[in-house]
């Protein structure tokens, strides 16, 4: 969970210190917003092909390997003298994490009988959003109060935290026998279901969710320091939404992401439709946020059931999904944008989730046709 909180603060960090680095190195701001952009890039594209590269090597040495990995590169991102040494030390990160969402979640699992599993992907989850509602805004303040390079140095410390504690208790076993390394039920057309349900959301989501800050100041008149109170309770929301998700992963899996990407689509197309009232804009922010974190977490603890062959290439196969979802929100919703106005991005969105409602429960029909013919 602590290695989950530091990848995640690690990846978002540079969302809260944008002008500070760019007045640092003297770049601009938007070659700042690479760092991000390029980091989901490189995880969307890096994914798949490490966990195949890194199949049969044991799990404790690939978690102690990429949490030294998280390490260096944070201490040489703090120490950087220049832009171009940061950009890479960021895509250094960025290939560790790749492979970190397909590994942690198989080995964390594995340590626990397969009826509380749910639970454990919902721990895992609650760590990673913590990021967002913790981590990013610790770290904005104390780039604030120092400098940049002291946040950005901070994963360093608590990466190596991880790293030891892994080193030191983690069992040592063969990936391939590991008790997670298979999915329970495999099956190829789930499989591809979620996939594309889970890309089509992520998608979705941040073709809005990339010009929140323009909608909640110019749609619904907000001020600029209620829209970061606003932002906070979005984190919160995420959390909050995690974290109940999470206790129900195990009793229905299929209905827990199902319900996620529906609420995300109610709170897309309500703050459409009603976000110049600023009480429902909140209300359907909120709706938004509860269910933005669930979705990935449902479509990760879907792929430990429904992998058709081991579950981290199952896990890369979704977290690369969605990260590449993502690039394209960011990418569509700037298209929308002059075309239609913030409003029109959120439309948009709300529309691809949608999209992905009707994958979900057309997969759920072809999956009952066959058991109404027999």
């Amino acid at each position: 969970m602590l290695a989950a909180f530091t990848f995640n603060t690690a990846e978002n960090l540079p969302i809260g210190l944008l002008e500070l680095i760019a007045e640092g190195l003297r770049v601009s701001v938007p070659a700042v917003g690479l760092l991000v952009t390029g980091y989901g890039v490189t995880v969307a594209v890096a994914s798949v092909p490490l966990a195949h590269v890194t199949r049969t090597v044991p799990r404790r040495h690939v978690l102690t390997g990429l949490l030294a990995v998280l390490v260096v590169s944070s201490l040489v991102a703090s120490l950087a003298p220049s832009y171009g040494l940061l950009l890479v030390a960021r895509l250094f990160t960025a290939l560790a994490q790749a492979l970190f969402w397909a590994v942690t979640g198989p080995v964390a699992v594995g340590l626990f009988a397969p009826e509380v599993r749910g639970r454990v992907v919902g721990a895992l989850s609650v760590a990673g959003s913590l990021a967002l509602v913790l981590g990013v805004p610790a770290g904005t303040w104390l780039g604030r109060q120092s400098d940049w390079p002291v946040p950005v140095a901070l994963p360093a410390g608590l990466g190596l935290v991880s790293l030891v504690t892994i080193a030191v208790l983690l069992p040592v076993s063969r990936p391939d026998e590991e008790p997670a390394a298979y999915g329970t039920s495999p099956d190829a057309r789930r499989f591809g279901i979620v996939l594309a349900a889970g890309t089509l959301s992520a998608t979705g989501a941040f073709t809005g969710f990339t010009y929140v800050v323009k909608f909640l100041g110019d749609v619904s008149g907000f001020a600029p320091s209620t829209v970061s109170v606003l932002l906070v309770a979005f984190g919160a929301a995420c959390l909050a939404g995690v974290s109940i998700t999470g206790t129900l992963l195990d009793r229905c899996p299929h209905a827990a992401l199902t319900t996620a990407v529906a609420t995300q689509a109610v709170g897309m197309l309500g703050l459409y439709v009603a976000g110049t009232d600023p009480v429902a804009a909140v209300v359907f922010l909120v709706l938004m946020g509860g269910a933005l974190g669930p979705v990935f977490m449902a479509t990760q603890n879907e792929m430990l059931h429904c992998a058709p062959g081991r579950t981290d290439i199952a896990l890369a196969a979704n977290s690369g999904a969605y990260h590449a979802g993502i690039a394209a929100g960011a990418a569509l919703g700037g298209v929308v944008l002059p075309l239609a106005g913030v409003r029109g991005t959120f439309l948009a969105g709300g529309l691809l989730t949608t999209g992905s409602c009707a994958v979900l429960l057309g997969g759920r029909l072809l999956r009952r046709r066959p058991e109404s013919a027999e």
